[in-house]
């Protein structure tokens, strides 16, 4: 009886089995669907008419329209966006990772006073989002420091809000032995010297992850650069300019060319993406080590 049991059970598993994974497949190709189709709409939007656009008959476009990407690069003076708002990604994201990277290091590997404290702050920065309540007293910070006029301000704010960076090299830098750091002062190097040569190449995983948040939320910025650049065009980043598309010269909306826009503006997301591609898949690994 058992014998004749065993077979059965074996088959209900199979089935079992065979079911959860096509229900989360079904899942993974829904949550795919969703997720690109709004991807896929903006760059085939990207290619129509203003008119075909609005109309919004077709998904596909009858005529594909490349002039937009021509036009729109043009009309928002794109080079001079792109250059602003690679320089506020780039410098911020340098500048989150030196920051982030070292409080990560001295809170994992040393003591001192309100140490519970600071931690605690840190945290409470995530879940606390203050918005535009900041924005006033930051500028007026920027205008007391001489840094209101220049994209500097901007960047100094970024780098300022480091928290999740630093929740994530604090997770990472748990995985790295602390004999490390007993062998490195055996052999007479500083904490400095240790944090440079020995972490902090560790800790590339956990910086790629970091680099692909921070680079992110940097090139994504819009309400900081709009208000430090309002009397300076010139200085206005892509997701500002980008705004200078909705109205044509016949005060008409030009949604085609601010789809061209919105598609050229993805690209430097996506090149950061697949050089820091690796690092990323190793997310999950750094917060169980953590």
């Amino acid at each position: 009886m058992n014998t004749m049991a065993l077979p059965r059970q074996r088959r209900k598993f199979a089935v079992s089995r065979l079911s959860s994974g096509l229900i989360l497949w079904i899942f993974l190709i829904i949550t795919a669907f969703l997720t690109l189709f709004p991807v896929a709409v903006a760059i085939l939007g990207s290619f129509k008419t203003n008119i075909e656009l609005t109309a919004g008959a077709t998904i596909f476009p009858s005529q594909w329209q490349f002039d937009n990407y021509v036009q729109a690069w043009k009309q928002a003076n794109f080079s001079t966006y792109t250059w602003n708002s690679l320089f506020i990604s780039i410098a911020t994201t340098v500048g989150t990772l030196i920051v982030a990277s070292m409080a990560a290091y001295v809170v994992n590997r040393l003591s001192f006073p309100f140490k519970k404290v600071y931690v605690s702050i840190q945290a409470l920065t995530l879940f606390i989002s203050v918005g535009a309540v900041v924005l006033r007293p930051q500028f007026e910070l920027m205008i007391k420091l001489h840094m209101h006029t220049s994209l500097w301000g901007v960047i100094l704010i970024l780098i300022s809000a480091h928290a999740f960076t630093f929740f994530i090299l604090l997770g990472f830098m748990e995985g790295i032995p602390k004999e490390l750091d007993e062998a490195a002062r055996i052999d007479g190097c500083s904490l400095g010297a240790t944090f440079w040569k020995i972490i902090l190449p560790l800790l590339t995983p956990g910086l790629g992850v970091s680099a692909l948040f921070a680079f992110r939320g940097a090139w994504n910025e819009y309400l900081l650069p709009l208000v430090f650049t309002m009397t300076n065009p010139d200085l206005q980043t892509l997701t500002v300019g980008l705004s200078n598309l909705k109205f044509g010269v016949s005060a008409a909306t030009q949604t085609h060319f601010m789809m061209a826009g919105a598609c050229l503006s993805i690209l430097p997301i996506l090149i950061v993406y697949i050089f820091a591609n690796k690092s990323f898949m190793q997310l999950t690994a750094g917060s169980l080590k953590g």
